[in-house]
C-alpha cells in the first residue's frame, strides 16, 4: 500500500466514486443519446418493471405533463412500452422495450456492473463490512 493509499478517508474515496460514476453516466447518456432525466427513468423502469406512470413522477419528482411527453418519447424510439394493466384498464404499466444487459443499453449499467464484479470479488466478509460502514457514513451524512 503506497503512502497515499494509506491516507485515503472515506470521503476522499466516496467522492472520487461519485466523479467516475457520474463520469460512467455522461459517456452512456452521450452514447445512446438521451438526457439524463431519460436515464433516471431508464434505471427506475429497470428496477421496477411494470411501473405506473405516477411512480415514475413520483420518483423524478416531474410533473404528470413531463412524464407523459417523456413515456411518448421513449416509446416512439422503441425503448419503453406501455401496457394495459390487467386489473385496471384505465392503468398503464411502463416497461423497458430494451435489454440493459445488451448493448448498447448496457452502457447505463456497465459501471455498476463492474463494481458489483469487483465487491463480489472482494470476498463476502469483507465487501459486507465494507457496506455495513457505507451504510453507516451515508446515514450519518443525512
Amino acid at each position: 500500500m503506497t503512502e497515499h493509499d494509506s491516507a485515503t478517508t472515506a470521503d476522499q474515496a466516496l467522492q472520487r466514486f461519485t466523479d467516475a460514476r457520474n463520469a460512467a453516466m455522461i459517456a452512456a447518456r452521450k452514447e445512446l443519446g438521451v438526457n439524463e432525466v431519460d436515464a433516471r427513468a431508464l434505471l427506475f423502469i429497470a428496477a421496477n418493471p411494470g411501473a405506473r406512470p405516477t411512480h415514475l413522477r413520483d420518483h423524478l419528482g416531474i410533473t404528470s405533463a413531463g412524464i407523459t411527453t417523456m413515456i411518448d418519447r421513449l416509446a416512439g424510439r422503441g425503448v419503453v412500452r406501455r401496457d394495459v394493466d390487467d386489473d385496471d384498464r384505465r392503468v398503464n404499466r411502463i416497461s423497458l422495450a430494451v435489454d440493459l444487459s445488451a448493448e448498447p443499453w448496457s452502457a447505463l449499467t456497465r459501471f455498476d456492473t463492474r463494481l458489483a464484479e469487483a465487491a463480489e470479488a472482494m470476498g463476502m466478509d469483507e465487501s459486507h463490512r465494507f457496506g455495513v460502514a457505507l451504510d453507516e457514513l451515508v446515514a450519518a451524512a443525512r
